[in-house]
């Protein structure tokens, strides 16, 4: 169905019309690029069910993290607001003691707001916003609590470690709740999936809810079973093939939460967000002896996680809500992760809080309409960048190995997203007036 010929049959009818709260469910995957999933014109990925999700309602081609990496990205999805606001600029350290400050105490979230309005809450798989008591989820309005706190941890032994420098720090990091539990050698992904199926099997149309499922996958360490190495052929470049594994072990539970909320009548009446918390990285491990690792792609944006070009910030991202987003739509308007809160408490009939910088974007997601911001913003180490219609500036480019077109040695960075979505020129040069006004609307330096 195209964009016109939805909005003929959708006519001036209200945006919607439930008779009870939706449910929702956000489903976040890391180091994931838009070139890394099917849909997304990749067929050599191998994401069915991702796919089908995007053909039953939304799958949108300018959607943005909030930052190119991974602890300010979902900070600003549950907060609705940019980083320099909600506090987490950058990626979180994992420590042993568990006592790193992350979320403040007391921050209003989507879970919280959402739990006032009686949803039951759950969030199930990486959490990465803070392991001392008042960041954790639990104290972030969520009323269960399946995971991990660490930034990554070892798929099979759920151990995040650190070596280098004559130092090293293991520890286990799996919990429910506030208690440790031993799952050691079994796949995290799958686990992570089981239990997430646990909680849907445990509600009812009685009482909505909330469920946050952030796999681990495909961020390193790249570990992929082989019953799914076995879908990519051997020739396959060796990061690539383990790569898109790790993701088709998340398309697998991806699926099976379709299928438990179809078995449980609930299906129709949920809201169903998927998107990755940064682009694909470069970050090169023991694993890949020094060099980049290329097994993730941005395809066909430039750049990668760490960086505001549009391969570390533009998401594959999707949404349906069967009978409520029309089937099929494919969605240019843009939006970002910190639209989330505003339009899921608008979709439940709920005010968002004060202090948001998230936009309701009813508009957008369920009629394909105009997108509710006039510019977007990114702030990242030396880095910032703003986005208003087809022009792009970045102050301070960032700089990557084997960029294909060079480095960029200029401070200021003008790209054309309309003429030239890979940035591969600098249009300062040309059009200074605009160069001039993006000026004004860079965030602030923190």
């Amino acid at each position: 169905m195209t964009r016109r010929s939805f909005l003929a049959a959708a006519g001036a009818a209200p945006l919607f019309a439930a008779t009870q709260k939706p449910n929702f469910v956000v489903i976040y995957t890391d180091d994931q690029g838009i070139g890394d999933v099917g849909c997304y014109g990749h067929p050599e990925v191998q994401t069915p069910n991702l796919d089908r999700l995007a053909k039953s309602g939304a799958r949108f081609t300018n959607w943005y993290s909030n930052c190119p990496v991974c602890s300010p990205s979902r900070a600003s999805l549950l907060t609705g607001q940019y980083p320099e606001h909600h506090g987490i600029l950058d990626v979180l350290t994992s420590t042993a003691q568990f006592n790193t400050p992350g979320l403040k105490a007391g921050e209003r979230t989507l879970a919280g707001e959402l739990k006032k309005a009686g949803y039951r809450t759950g969030h199930f798989g990486k959490w990465h916003l803070g392991s001392a008591a008042h960041s954790r989820p639990t104290a972030a309005g969520f009323d269960e609590f399946f995971g991990f706190y660490s930034g990554w941890t070892d798929a099979i032994s759920h151990r995040y470690y650190t070596l280098g420098r004559g130092q090293s720090e293991i520890l286990h990091d799996l919990w429910h709740n506030d208690e440790e539990v031993s799952r050691d050698g079994e796949y995290q992904t799958e686990i992570l999936g089981s239990e997430a199926v646990a909680f849907l099997k445990k509600q009812s149309k009685a009482q909505p809810f909330f469920l946050n499922l952030c796999f681990g996958a495909p961020h390193y360490p790249m570990i992929a079973r082989e019953k799914s190495l076995a879908r990519f052929p051997k020739s396959m470049d060796r990061d690539r093939r383990m790569h898109l594994a790790m993701i088709a072990e998340v398309d697998d539970q991806v699926g099976l939460v379709m299928a438990t909320l179809k078995q449980k009548g609930l299906l129709e009446n949920t809201v169903i967000f998927f998107q990755s918390d940064n682009g694909a990285t470069q970050e090169s491990r023991a694993d890949h002896a020094g060099r980049p690792y290329r097994g993730g792609s941005n395809a066909p944006f430039r750049g990668w996680k760490q960086g505001l070009f549009e391969g570390g910030v533009r998401m594959p991202a999707m949404m349906s809500w069967p009978g409520k987003i029309g089937a099929g739509q494919v969605v240019d308007g843009v939006g970002m992760a910190m639209d989330v809160l505003p339009t899921f408490l608008a979709m439940a009939g709920l005010d968002a809080p004060g202090g948001v910088d998230g936009r309701d974007q009813r508009e957008l997601v369920m009629r394909g309409g105009k997108s509710a911001h006039a510019s977007v913003h990114w702030l990242y180490l030396e880095s910032r960048a703003v986005r208003k219609g087809e022009w792009k500036l970045i102050e301070n480019p960032p700089k990557f190995p084997n960029d294909p077109y060079g480095e960029p040695r200029e401070k200021l960075w003008l790209s054309n997203l309309a003429k030239d979505p890979t940035e591969k020129k600098n249009w300062a040069s040309e059009a200074p007036q605009v160069v001039e006004e993006l000026m004004q609307l860079l965030p602030k330096k923190v």
